[in-house]
């Protein structure tokens, strides 16, 4: 190797070390001071909201919010004082703990202040400006107005204080760390306005004439979807690393940890909108001939979506009517037909016809018709699995307090049962969903098992 040689490699290796360097400093400084920098509703009530004049009101306000966003399913352990924390959220990289947010000054929220709440939902840094997991949805929150997150903070300094100490998470190394979180930050976070959104025209509105009010129903819609509700948490598609991937924040998803599927809010054979009306009702807990909310999401509508004031549930309808892809071109009509596993008809007669029908309709209001129900013919069966290992069991709300429900067959059919009975249904009365293996029931059932 020639001088001129050693002398450009020492260049290039000098430029590339700088670069990591760089890159580094901008990983783990940069992009989030850059963040805070230049969010205008950090330290300062933005100009057009109005001072707090009824702090009354304004928690009362907050009560609503933290409702509609579930704040007291994933902040309260099974038992334990309400907001306390505790509860384990389910990662692919171990379980994080949630955190107490009472007003208690030692474990709680009790020594923060509102730009301190605010940073969380907005910034996702604790008050120390230490990284927080996003397994706390901050990704969607950091779409919540100003106004909205006093609000909530507000509220939680209402409820009773509770002196439990937070948990540590059981992540694994190295994504327990600062420094893992710092890299995924940059990767896949990056602050929104915290302003509710508008849709992109007028013309997003359903219907052929989009009128103000249509627009602005919309915009809710997206509004409470995008972040207080944070449904893409659920239903949105994630990489290897956990971050949601673009495009795909409503496709569907199975959720971390669990066999349980997170249906694609965007497909009409899965939870796409059929109507408004049908959303509508199932988002506030009332029956629907065609099924009911049922696992995680049964937990949604009782502690959550159940307390929608009818305006907001109706404009949360209209967004995901309007985001709805075109249905997929129907199958060349053939004749109804029923499954000819003699075997698997005995099953169904003898373990679902009572309730469900032997011409698979069901009963209104009661138990739900399995011909042509999206809930049974999605392309993933694990949720009708875990329904006939486990039950279906709809929540219990102001609208349907006391709901029919469907007992467990854990005990009583083997995989083989569970699968010959489900692929019975998904391919008689005209259904035409692919089979369910014994090996799939088996799967399902070892990975909810181990949940």
């Amino acid at each position: 190797m020639n001088t001129r040689t050693s002398r450009w490699t020492k260049r290039t290796l000098r430029t590339a070390a700088a670069l990591i360097v760089a890159a580094l400093v901008w990983i783990f400084w940069g992009a989030d001071a850059l963040h805070e920098r230049t969010d205008g509703n950090y330290r300062a009530r933005p100009g057009g909201f109005a001072p707090v004049t009824n702090p009354t009101r304004l928690a009362e306000e907050g009560a609503y919010l933290a409702r509609i966003g579930n704040c007291a399913l994933c902040h309260t352990a099974p038992g334990g004082p309400p907001f306390a924390g505790g509860r384990a959220i389910a990662t692919p990289f171990g379980a994080v703990l949630s955190t107490n947010i009472t007003p208690d000054p030692t474990h709680g929220l009790g020594q923060w202040t509102p730009d301190d709440f605010w940073r969380a939902l907005h910034h996702g840094k604790g008050r120390d400006g230490r990284r927080l997991s996003p397994a706390f949805p901050y990704t969607s929150y950091t779409r919540v107005s100003r106004s909205d997150a006093d609000a909530l903070f507000a509220y939680l300094m209402t409820v009773a204080p509770a002196a439990l100490a937070n948990a540590p998470s059981t992540l694994a190394w190295p994504f327990n760390t600062q420094a893992a979180l710092a890299v995924w930050r940059a990767l896949y976070f990056w602050p929104q306005n915290g302003a509710e959104p508008e849709p992109a025209s007028a013309a997003d509105a359903p219907g052929a004439e989009a009128s103000g009010a249509a627009v602005a129903t919309l915009a809710r819609g997206a509004y409470l979807v995008q972040g207080l509700g944070h449904c893409t948490e659920c239903h949105g598609k994630r990489g290897p690393l956990g971050g949601l991937q673009s495009g795909k924040t409503l496709a569907g998803a199975v959720l971390p940890g669990t066999p349980w599927y997170a249906p694609s809010l965007q497909r009409a054979d899965e939870a796409g909108a059929i109507s408004l009306a049908q959303t509508v009702a199932v988002l506030q807990g009332d029956t629907a001939h065609q099924g009911y909310a049922s696992g995680p999401m049964a937990e949604v509508v009782l502690h959550g979506t159940q307390h929608l004031r009818d305006a907001d549930a109706q404009a949360i309808a209209a967004y995901l009517q309007s985001v709805a892809l075109p249905a997929k071109a129907a199958a060349p009509t053939e004749a109804a037909q029923t499954s000819t596993d003699p075997r698997a008809a005995k099953l169904y007669e003898d373990q679902c016809a009572d309730c469900h029908g032997k011409d698979g309709k069901g009963q209104s209001g009661a138990y739900p018709a399995l011909a042509a129900n999206r809930a049974v013919l999605m392309d993933k069966p694990n949720n009708a699995v875990l329904s006939v290992l486990y039950g279906g069991f709809a929540p219990a709300t102001a609208r349907n307090p006391r709901p029919f429900g469907m007992p467990p067959y854990l005990l009583s059919l083997n995989d083989a049962d569970v699968a010959a009975v489900l692929t019975h249904v998904r391919t008689s009365w005209g259904n035409h969903a692919t089979g369910v293996s014994e090996l799939q029931v088996q799967q399902i059932r070892r990975v909810q098992a181990a949940h």
